[in-house]
C-alpha cells in the first residue's frame, strides 16, 4: 500500500518549492516519485514539427519530484503530516496520520 495516491493533497517539505500545497496528479512508484499540480514546473524549449502540424516554442510543465520531498497535509492540524500503515479488525489496511492516529479516508 502507498502512502501517497494520487489526487492527495501534499505539502512539498524540501526544494525550491518548499511550503507550497498542491494535488497528485500522478505517482511514479518505479522511481518513488509523483507529480504534483502547478509544483516544480520547469520551460521546455521544444523545436516545432512540420510534418505533425506541432508548433514550437516554449511550454511550461510539471516535473517529478521525489517521495521523501513531499508529505500529506493533514486538515485537521493544517500542517503536513507523516503517514502510516494500519490493518483494521476486519483485515483492511488504511493510512492514518501519525500524529493524530486518525485515519486518513476509508
Amino acid at each position: 500500500m502507498r502512502r501517497i495516491r494520487r489526487n492527495d493533497e501534499v505539502v512539498v517539505i524540501a526544494g525550491k518549492d518548499k511550503g507550497r500545497r498542491g494535488t497528485v496528479l500522478r505517482v511514479l512508484p518505479k522511481v518513488n516519485k509523483v507529480v504534483v499540480a502547478n509544483i516544480n514546473k520547469v520551460k521546455k524549449h521544444q523545436k516545432g514539427n512540420p510534418r505533425t502540424g506541432s508548433a514550437g516554442g516554449i511550454l511550461e510543465q510539471e516535473k517529478p519530484l521525489h517521495l521523501s520531498n513531499v508529505a500529506l497535509y493533514n486538515p485537521g492540524t493544517g500542517k503536513a503530516d507523516r503517514v502510516g500503515i494500519r490493518t483494521l479488525e476486519d483485515g483492511r489496511k488504511v493510512r492514518y496520520f501519525k500524529s493524530t492516529s486518525e485515519i486518513v479516508e476509508l
